[in-house]
């Protein structure tokens, strides 16, 4: 059953082999980490069920323990450590064939930081939110922007200094959000400090989050009502 799983994913990796930006730029759309397609069987043997809340993304998702964060344990984690928007778009199926009561999405960095133009990111943005809304139309989808980083902490150097990129992705985000009738969270502006960094006590090395961070992002969730 592994076996086949596995086959049946890597013909549809081969499908999304190459994405070409006006005719220059060639992009492998099919890079994935080790783990990816583990957590993709682990995920077949743990399947969620109609009506849950899931937060879907790369290891800044992956790394809470949502369940407990939100007190509630019809919260799933659908993050996948070094994951891009090439990643989840191509699992989303695994989410929205359960037909969840709400989606959290938040991918791109990685992206990022292969140095994906941002018109590619945000177009598979596009066709993340039309997907949803084709095979599960309920499902209320929040998208939330991409987060400040700091380099002051020397250790991802490949995610840092995106700040241009990542204030015109979330720019757009919040625009496409008003085209397709989906949520938008702001996120960004509650992690930056004056420079624009993501704050240090928010963060271990310059990208992923402390539990203080985790705990801030709740309580943006929940004064905003999405929850």
């Amino acid at each position: 059953m592994l076996l086949n799983f596995r086959a049946s994913l890597g013909l549809v990796a081969l499908l999304f082999f190459s994405v070409t930006v006006h005719g220059q730029i060639e992009i492998d759309s099919t890079t994935r980490t080790s783990v990816y397609y583990p957590m993709l069987e682990s995920f077949e043997y743990h399947r969620i069920h109609e009506g849950v809340v899931v937060f879907i993304g790369n290891s800044i998702t992956f790394w809470a323990d949502w369940p407990v964060l939100l007190n509630d344990c019809d919260v799933k984690n659908r993050g996948i450590p070094g994951d891009n928007s090439f990643g989840l778009k191509e699992r989303l199926y695994e989410i929205t064939r359960a037909k969840p009561a709400k989606i959290f999405i938040m991918i791109g960095i990685n992206d990022l930081g292969k140095n994906t133009p941002d018109i590619v990111i945000l177009k598979n943005y596009q066709e993340i939110i039309h997907q949803i809304q084709k095979d599960s139309p309920q499902t209320k989808i929040y998208f939330q922007t991409l987060l400040p980083t700091n380099e002051d902490f020397g250790k991802l150097k490949h995610l840092y200094h995106k700040d241009e990129h990542i204030h015109y992705i979330n720019d757009r985000l919040k625009e496409m959000g008003n085209e397709n009738g989906i949520t938008v969270i702001d996120l960004y502006s509650h992690f930056a400090d004056q420079d624009g960094k993501l704050l240090s006590e928010f963060t271990w090395d310059g990208v992923h989050l402390t539990v203080k961070g985790y705990l801030r992002w709740v309580e943006i969730l929940t004064e905003g009502g999405y929850l």
